[in-house]
């Protein structure tokens, strides 16, 4: 796929040449400093790996959903970063910024997720509709108190999925809001009948009825959300599961025929080994349930990668490899937390009908100097763009399970994908591993038997590469490699069956260093790169720089 496609939507052509220009100063000025990356490789030691893939056999399916992301009412991730207003000199349609909107769609965004986080659990969504003069603005106590005014209401997120290409998963206020709150915002979003919400939803400019396609009950309902214990949690979602229906398509019909099509209900699990008594309460009360009456279709799962006690105490920027190291063996913790989930689910669902839903995961940094700790506002390097990586990889290979994910967050909060200061805009290391895994969007993992060897910092002890592969519905085989060690080449001896193949092209990521950043000034520091590799017989060698992620496709 081509990042400079011009099937980019409603941007405009000089939101699209502003996307454009963007694309080709990263991958203009890429080359150089990877260049030079690459040579210093090539005269330090090698370590040798084999990988064995075998394309005939299949595995499960990479829900698209996986690759979903996540916008906040919080900081600049909304104001600033989607929404600058109609009368904004920075190109935009009805509001919402046509450079982000572009870059956006490059990454075939499948889910975005809002409007929080600790914030949907405040949010009250009659303040955000109807004409911009009336609509209420409130203190967003969650986040340093800041003015929340409320411009960017339910049709202007619509809005803004459309232009993405993207589907909506809301969270819904179950902590200070009410049932019927809960309910009848559903009813304006989605009643296709003409019921009193249904008109008012035609009277703010959007007559046909919406899709949404998952519904969050509550967030972090033992934090910030509540807290609940586990079994109050319980008892007061079922509420919320039972009352607030989708009509477009409708909930509502014969429990023995559900629609497949139906909004997907998403409780709240655990955030942390302290909390892991809500995956057991709320599968407990799942699996009690008669065939008439299972409440939810997934249980959610948190997990920020940081190596302190609390958030935003590890640097961004300025790190050793010690601090890269430690980041890493954090990175792989996420597997450990999804298997020890998924246990408990699969004690009460075997057959794995209920999605596990990783909705908040990523690297939790200090934030910009300059900028106010509570907007989370954080700089992205390459140490971010391989532990995203992994963490995609680890979805994959929990694909039977992990039915969608969403990285905190979208645009200038945390590991975001793209950083905004006024007009300008800056692609992140984050954003390019993203779009290069779009072919594994609903692609079928293709299991690998990987010698991954030990990437060793002192006593912190990794795997030295890491790869998953996938078959995408158009029959290609793809590839994903992770050089883990930020000093020595790797050379993966890859044994391939099930498929012809003559060589491997892609792309491929790396730095000077691993803490190396993209800025408005200097956005190719962290770019990819062609890469290609030619295959003999059945064996295919592939040599992976330090500190690097390639991402291949076997061509015959």
């Amino acid at each position: 796929m081509s990042i400079l496609s011009d099937n980019m939507g409603e941007g405009g052509v000089l939101g699209r040449s502003v996307f454009k220009a963007a694309l080709l100063a990263t991958l203009a000025l890429a080359g150089q400093a990877q260049a030079q990356t690459q040579a210093r490789a090539q005269t330090q030691a090698q370590a040798a790996h084999t990988l064995a893939l075998d394309a005939a056999q299949a595995g499960a399916v990479i829900d698209r959903d996986v690759f979903g992301q996540f916008a906040e009412m919080l900081g600049e991730g909304v104001y600033g970063g989607i929404w600058v207003g109609r009368d904004s000199k920075i190109p935009n349609v009805r509001g919402i910024r046509s450079d982000v909107v572009q870059a956006l769609r490059a990454l075939k965004v499948p889910v975005v997720r809002w409007p929080g986080g600790c914030y949907a659990d405040q949010y009250h969504w009659r303040d955000g509709v109807g004409p911009a003069a009336d609509r209420r603005a409130r203190l967003n106590a969650f986040w340093g108190g800041t003015l929340e005014p409320n411009t960017f209401g339910t049709d202007e997120f619509m809005d803004f999925l459309g232009q993405i290409g993207s589907e909506a998963y809301l969270s819904v206020n179950l902590g200070s809001g009410t049932v019927q709150e809960a309910a009848d915002w559903l009813e304006y979003m989605t009643a296709a009948q003409p019921t009193a919400l249904a008109k008012a939803r035609a009277a703010n400019g959007h007559k046909a009825p919406y899709r949404v396609k998952y519904l969050g009950l509550g967030n972090e309902s033992w934090g910030c959300g509540g807290p609940m214990t586990a079994e109050a949690y319980v008892e007061r979602m079922k509420l919320f599961s039972s009352f607030v229906k989708n009509d477009n398509p409708a909930q509502m019909g014969n429990p023995l025929q559900p629609n497949p099509e139906a909004t997907r209900r998403i409780a709240v699990g655990p955030g942390d080994e302290k909390t892991a008594a809500y995956a057991e309460a709320v599968m407990k009360e799942w699996s009690s349930h008669t065939p008439y009456d299972r409440d939810i279709e997934g249980l959610s799962m948190h997990y920020y990668t940081l190596t302190g006690p609390y958030p935003m105490t590890d640097a961004a920027t300025g790190f050793g490899e010690k601090e890269y190291a430690a980041f890493i063996k954090k990175t792989y913790g996420l597997d450990d937390a999804i298997a020890a989930q998924s246990a408990i689910m699969d004690k009460y669902d075997p057959g794995k009908k209920v999605g596990l839903v990783v909705d908040e995961w990523g690297n939790w940094l200090k934030p910009m100097a300059g900028s106010k700790a509570q907007v989370l506002k954080q700089q992205n390097s390459l140490r971010d763009a391989i532990t995203a990586s992994l963490s995609l990889d680890i979805f994959a290979r929990h694909a039977d399970r992990v039915r969608m994910a969403n990285i905190a967050q979208m645009v200038n909060v945390i590991q975001s994908m793209v950083l905004t200061d006024g007009p300008r805009m800056v692609l992140t290391p984050t954003y390019h591993v993203f779009r290069m895994y779009v072919p594994f969007q609903d692609a079928q993992v293709v299991p690998v038997k990987l010698a991954q060897g030990e990437y060793r910092f002192g006593d912190i002890v990794t795997p030295q590469v890491d790869a998953i592969a996938a078959r995408a519905k158009d029959g290609k085989v793809w590839l994903a490699l992770t050089n883990i060690d930020p000093n020595r080449p790797i050379e993966v001896d890859a044994t391939v069956q099930g498929v012809q193949v003559s060589r491997a092209t892609g792309e491929m990521l790396t730095a000077p260093t691993v803490d190396a950043v993209n800025t408005f000034d200097a956005p190719a520091t962290v770019a990819p790169r062609p890469y290609s590799a030619t295959a003999s017989g059945d064996h295919l060698t592939l040599l992976l720089p330090p500190k690097s992620v390639t991402v291949v496709h076997l061509d015959p």
